[in-house]
């Protein structure tokens, strides 16, 4: 089994927008091998900007997420302690989240973001 994890649009058009979707991250979704995880900073990210009518997501998010095989990462400590030592090649601090996560976990991570590259995680797009 191998793990993927995927930022906050990519969760979002995995669930309604697919074709926004590269080649490449949509055969590493529909691969049974593959383990895709949604971080609790994306969940968090999207109640916010839902909040803030900036975003429109499914009430029920979470649920659809998990329904389509998603695990959801939670925020470690390792995760929070890891961004100090990041570079600001990215001002998001949700996208610093992940980057850390994918860093500490040793995961790829699905972005169409360029940014995420600069911090030598590995990215699927």
């Amino acid at each position: 089994m191998s793990r993927l994890l995927v930022d906050t649009h990519v969760a979002l058009w995995a669930l309604g927008d697919v074709e926004r979707l590269s080649t490449a991250v949509r055969k590493r979704l529909e691969n049974p091998r593959t383990e895709p995880l949604v971080s609790i900073a994306s969940l968090w990210e999207t109640a916010i900007k839902m909040a803030l009518d900036k975003l429109s997501a499914p009430d029920d998010l979470p649920e659809q997420l998990v329904d389509r095989g998603f695990t959801v990462l939670a925020v470690s400590i390792e995760h929070a302690w890891a961004i100090r030592e990041l570079p600001h090649h990215h001002g998001d601090p949700f996208d610093r989240m992940l980057v850390a996560q994918a860093l500490v976990e040793g995961v790829p991570i699905a972005t169409a973001d360029p940014r995420f590259a600069a911090y030598g995680v590995r990215v699927v797009w």
